[in-house]
């Protein structure tokens, strides 16, 4: 369904701020998956979610959606196939238009966008079925701008809107990590129920390990911009929180190792 084929991105490359942000990242993931990915700041868990978008073009590699080469792909063009719900809950959509006029643009993402002065009464209606199940009374609220919601009100209508189309994959980049505890709780369960319902293929960014163990059927760690571990299967379902603590300690002590040894080989050597 997706595979990510040795991708490979550096940003300032021959600077002195050079990041090799993505170093040889292979990935395949089957229709209907649902896949948390996890890694510390800087592993390249965000940036491989972004070289999948199309926010930027990869330096090397590729990227097969769906058995389409979507490589050379715009971000914009890409659209028509991927759904994305931003960390931020004021990011993707528009603030100034009400709920019914961004609903109204969710279905029409990938295409050429017009929007009339009024809605039909069919397609109101269509949005007041869509909301409802939030339990939020946004159904009665639809001419309001989207803007002057909560963020969790917002970011459970940005999640909406995403899959509005059902997208062949749906990114979701840390898209609880902005709300509290009780909104984000209330986000993910909505995710979830969302996931399941369309058997969406989703790849699911997360700082939470309690919600990578609790959630989908695969677990990916990055570190530096490479896949650490992939766990699926009866592996992945008996992963606990502390065995994914162990195994980010396992990698922060080969760092301390590596870097000894680089010091050690810079003291013999210069």
């Amino acid at each position: 369904m997706l595979k990510i084929n040795n991708i490979k991105k550096t940003f300032n490359s021959g600077t002195v701020n050079e990041v090799k942000a993505l170093q040889g990242v292979n990935i395949e993931i089957d229709e209907g998956s649902f896949v948390c990915v996890l890694g510390t700041n800087g592993s390249g868990k965000s940036t491989m979610l972004n070289a999948v978008a199309g926010t930027f073009m990869v330096d090397d590699g590729s990227v097969v959606l769906d058995n389409t080469n979507i490589t050379k792909w715009g971000e914009h063009k890409r659209a028509k196939l991927i759904g994305r719900v931003f960390q931020n809950p004021f990011s993707g959509t528009a603030p100034g238009m009400s709920i019914q006029e961004n609903l109204a643009l969710a279905f029409k993402r990938g295409k050429k966008r017009g929007l009339g002065w009024v809605l039909p009464q069919n397609r109101l209606n269509k949005f007041k079925t869509m909301v409802r199940p939030l339990n939020m009374g946004l159904e009665d609220r639809l001419e309001n701008p989207i803007g002057k919601l909560s963020g969790g009100q917002r970011q459970a209508l940005t999640l909406l809107m995403a899959t509005a189309l059902k997208p062949k994959l749906l990114l979701l980049d840390e898209h609880t990590a902005a709300l509290d505890p009780k909104t984000a709780s209330k986000v993910i369960e909505l995710t979830e129920q969302i996931i399941n319902r369309d058997k969406l293929t989703t790849l699911m960014v997360t700082h939470s390990m309690q919600q990578a163990v609790n959630l989908g059927d695969r677990i990916i760690m990055m570190h530096k911009g490479r896949v650490a571990y992939d766990f699926k299967g009866e592996e992945k379902k008996r992963l606990k929180v502390n065995d994914l603590l162990a195994l980010f300690d396992e990698l922060r002590r080969k760092d301390n190792i590596d870097q000894s040894v680089a010091a050690m080989l810079k003291e013999q050597y210069v």
